[in-house]
């Protein structure tokens, strides 16, 4: 079913509520983060949806507080010459996690069933190669004691052409507007027939589709994370207390002069 013919949706969800059960969840994904690192699990989240759709936005709310040498998001640029002569997934394991890591895939091995497939990107032998073997693979993956979550960001036509109509007049936001995201205007159903034929392949028991209504971006984030939170069974980790030290008596070290250092210029101080 097209993604336009959705349900009435519940009213935006407002600043200061969001606000205060985002933080909260944000304390939990540290929680969550702390006990990948010391239990030494390994977390892959595949975010996918339309463009425009607020995968970005969840991304960056998840990472927010979380450690990068722990957390780490993977936006794969297009494929070079070389990988595109491999096995399709090769180029994707390279960036799973090692133990004590998550890893964020912000597009994904499903590029294959969405953008190339609708834009003529891959031919049909290795389409359907692919929804043959994604199944696979992905149990591959869970079987190895990866816990892997997949989350598709729903967004209707209407929403999508208002936000790509605010990053083309926002000189801050325009280089996310690419030729690729307009294209996807005109090609509406041939992305909702794609989506459609993906999930009949790819949404199995194993590794279901968890899908995010995100016309709401607020409301969307904060569902996408308290869910994610629920389907991992990670407890708190009690931390060491830390406490420190008293600073040591001076023994003599002074300070190199000044003017034998180049300083930022205090562009600060030119401000009302």
């Amino acid at each position: 079913m097209a993604e336009q013919q959705r349900t009435r949706q519940p009213e935006k969800l407002a600043r200061k509520p969001y606000e205060r059960e985002l933080l909260r969840l944000q304390q939990e994904l540290v929680k969550l983060q702390e006990w990948v690192r010391v239990e030494g699990a390994r977390l892959v989240v595949v975010f996918e949806g339309r463009d425009a759709a607020g995968k970005g936005g969840a991304i960056q709310r998840v990472t927010e507080y979380l450690n990068p040498r722990i957390a780490r998001v993977a936006a794969l640029p297009t494929p070079t010459e070389r990988q595109k002569t491999q096995w399709y997934f090769q180029r994707y394991v390279e960036h799973l996690p090692a133990a004590g890591e998550i890893v964020l895939f912000d597009r994904s091995w499903y590029n294959r069933a969405g953008v190339e497939r609708v834009m003529g990107f891959c031919t049909d032998e290795e389409y359907w190669q692919f929804l043959h073997q994604c199944p696979t693979f992905e149990r591959m993956l869970i079987e190895s004691g990866i816990l892997l979550r997949k989350y598709w960001f729903s967004v209707s036509d209407t929403e999508q052409e208002r936000r790509f109509r605010g990053r083309l007049e926002d000189p801050m936001k325009r280089w996310k507007l690419s030729p690729m995201d307009v294209e996807s205007i005109t090609r509406w159903e041939d992305y909702s027939r794609a989506k459609d034929e993906m999930f009949l392949h790819t949404d199995i028991p194993d590794s279901p589709w968890h899908v995010v209504e995100s016309d709401d971006k607020r409301r969307a984030r904060i569902n996408m994370i308290a869910h994610l939170l629920s389907t991992v069974p990670y407890q708190e980790i009690k931390v060491p207390q830390i406490k420190l030290p008293p600073r040591p008596a001076s023994s003599g070290y002074q300070r190199s002069p000044r003017d034998l250092q180049k300083f930022v210029p205090d562009h600060a101080a030119g401000l009302g």
